[in-house]
């Protein structure tokens, strides 16, 4: 089952992801796909905020993965996969510990750990149709 949203701007980030976390509630884990600068770090850091992340959230480029808390004790991981250069990688930072919590995981540039991404997991694919950004959730 899919979904198709559009933001024309990132003030619009705010209303799509207060959709995309209504339409894949119960789900945590999400793998988000698309071009560079397509948006992907906004949208997150948007349903960061939603999910009650009162800290910055910025990409985890450098370190892989940025973890914030979330007011109910929870925790939101933001991965950025794009600087690894195979699957071990992930493996040796410990990826298990993270994706088989009960914590949300906001995932970016899963190609590069394609074997590591379950069936069940939530996929945000982002497209850019001239200045809107084209937003597909798949469950």
């Amino acid at each position: 089952m899919s979904k198709i949203l559009f933001a024309e701007n990132l003030e619009q980030l705010n209303s799509v992801s207060e959709q995309i976390l209504e339409h894949t509630a119960p789900h945590k884990k999400f793998a988000f796909y698309g071009e560079m600068g397509v948006g992907k770090t906004a949208l997150i850091k948007s349903l960061s905020l939603h999910l009650g992340v009162t800290n910055m959230v910025s990409s985890p480029t450098f370190s892989i993965v940025n973890e914030y808390p979330i007011d109910e004790g929870d925790k939101v991981y933001h991965f950025d996969f794009f600087r690894i250069e195979n699957e071990q990688e992930a493996y040796d930072m410990g990826y298990e510990e993270y994706f088989f919590s009960n914590a949300y995981c906001f995932i970016e540039w899963p190609e590069k750990i394609t074997n590591l991404i379950e069936e069940d997991m939530v996929r945000v694919k982002m497209t850019t149709e001239g200045t809107t950004r084209r937003i597909e959730v798949i469950l």
